[in-house]
């Protein structure tokens, strides 16, 4: 979702494959590293996820109030986490003008936080986070998009498998379902150039919802994780979201107190898993989350039946997200909140 203020033990294991000469050649020369190709492998590695929202994917890091930490990594290994999903707004780091050059620092920040999850044995996805500008007029901007991509293919190519590329978050607006589909086959062969065994990542359009499945048309690229957003219902899920209109008068929704609550919870992964069936492709809900003002025992009660419905499915999923509005961590008190025990079984 566009914010803006915001069980299954699976290890991650990296593989290498090294030459007959005595001393190995580094980890991060592509040539002595096996990539792993199977995305439905690679998605498992995301099977119980976290979003570190808020932080890079703000106009500049600090101005929604989160900075980044390196404990935050460790935190989140520790509670039982496999991955991480990180959002980034390349667009605010990045020349306006051709070639498009990315800030140097800025890179460097993102490099840094996919070390410390490497460093904690955690999967970390990278993705395109709020470039408005796309969303707004799309055509002027492909071109600048193609470049951020291009350069980001080129910096992270001899990166481990466990760094996945999500190709931008939630196409809206002027940036259609029908744009989507011509231009992520530009994306992809953007970073396929330089980048052929990566994962990468597609979402849907419009804002990600599981009804884009249907508007969603693949190339033929195998190694594709195809990522969906969920937060239905809408009024439980964003009740007193200062960012929705009308969403005051939400505030009370409950969940979990009918049979309709579940059944239409369960109808709609059905529908996710069908159609992932259907089309031989792995499915990563990247993110679902209940509003903080939201009563804490239906957030629960949600966030629960969402882990459970996704698990038996075999679908991954990166709860949204880390420790600001939806969050599920308490940085004032230094630990996590009662969404703990809905998100990760003990």
């Amino acid at each position: 979702m566009n914010h803006i203020a915001p069980l299954l033990s699976i290890g991650i294991t990296l593989l290498f494959t090294f030459c007959s000469c005595e001393e190995p050649e580094s980890k991060d020369n592509p040539t002595t590293m096996r990539m792993e190709t199977d995305p439905f492998v690679q998605n498992q590695k995301l099977a119980r996820t976290i979003n570190l929202g808020n932080i890079l994917e703000a106009p500049n890091e600090g101005e929604w109030g989160l900075f980044l930490e390196e404990s935050y990594f460790s935190t989140i290994s520790e509670a039982g986490f496999t991955g991480v999903r990180l959002p980034v707004r390349w667009s605010t780091h990045a020349a306006e003008e051709a070639p498009y050059a990315i800030d140097s620092e800025f890179l460097a920040r993102v490099d840094w936080a996919i070390d410390n999850a490497f460093e904690n044995e955690l999967s970390i996805i990278v993705n395109i986070h709020h470039y408005t500008e796309m969303l707004e007029t799309p055509e002027e901007h492909l071109p600048r998009l193609l470049a951020i991509w291009d350069q980001l293919a080129k910096h992270f190519k001899n990166r481990p498998d466990n760094l996945i590329l999500e190709l931008f978050n939630e196409p809206n607006d002027q940036f259609t379902a029908e744009l989507w589909n011509q231009y992520l086959i530009q994306l992809i062969d953007t970073v396929r150039a330089t980048d052929p065994l990566r994962t990468l990542m597609v979402g849907t359009a419009p804002w990600g919802g599981i009804d884009g499945l249907e508007n969603l048309i693949l190339p033929a690229d195998t190694n594709l994780i195809v990522t969906v957003h969920y937060y239905n219902p809408f009024q439980f899920t964003h009740q007193g979201a200062e960012w929705s209109e009308g969403a005051e008068a939400w505030l009370g929704t409950s969940w979990g107190q009918t049979n309709d609550d579940y059944t239409n919870l369960v109808a709609d992964f059905n529908r996710v898993k069908s159609w992932s069936v259907e089309h031989t492709r792995p499915i990563y809900v990247g993110e679902f989350g209940a509003y903080h003002r939201a009563e804490m025992t239906y957030r629960m009660l949600w966030t629960q039946a969402v882990v459970r419905v996704c698990e038996e499915r075999n679908i991954s999923w990166g709860y949204w997200e880390f420790a600001a509005g939806f969050g599920a961590y308490d940085l004032s008190s230094g630990a996590w909140t009662d969404l703990i025990h809905a998100l990760i079984e003990e």
